[in-house]
């Protein structure tokens, strides 16, 4: 069983633009200065029983909103970071980005667009470099695809960026 670093996995985002069905293909990645990545996924469930069965109540999940928390120290000149401070003050459609996530292992790829909430650009003690954070959240499952021409060992992604 392979273990991987979760900093082999990569969180890519891009600017979007209403009522456009794709994304395009140049992405930026969040990663330089970003020190933790947390999955806030958010499951609805249904519990119920039912006479097929002995009375036992049985949990089913309804919806899945997939959602991540990146956080690390604030750089505006890092592309990808200053694309969601910009965000900050804007409201509907404003908040919205086109979300990437490749596995650690390089096998799979998610992509859908995504709101942007909780936006931290620059806060924190005195002492301290500004903090960054924010909450990405898939606006709808988002697209699994099957990545090929990728070793599935070393973690190392070698397929070509989304839409190449």
């Amino acid at each position: 069983m392979a273990r991987n670093k979760n900093a082999l996995r990569g969180h890519f985002i891009q600017a979007y633009t209403p009522g456009e069905e794709e994304p395009g293909t140049e992405w930026l990645e969040l990663a330089k200065w970003i020190t933790t990545i947390g999955d806030d996924t958010q499951e609805e469930t249904e519990e119920f029983a039912d006479y097929a069965g002995d009375g036992t109540p049985t949990n089913d999940v309804i919806s899945v909103a997939g959602a991540y928390t990146p956080e690390g120290t604030y750089d505006p000149d890092n592309p990808a970071q200053k694309l969601i401070a910009d965000l900050k003050y804007k409201t509907g459609e404003g908040r919205k980005i086109w979300h990437r996530v490749v596995s650690a292992d390089g096998q799979k790829e998610w992509v859908g667009k995504a709101t942007v909430t909780a936006i931290v650009a620059g806060a924190g003690d005195a002492s301290a470099y500004e903090t960054f954070s924010c909450n990405i959240r898939f606006d709808q499952l988002p697209e699994e695809t099957v990545l090929t021409g990728n070793d599935g060992e070393s973690g190392e992604q070698s397929a070509p960026p989304l839409g190449e």
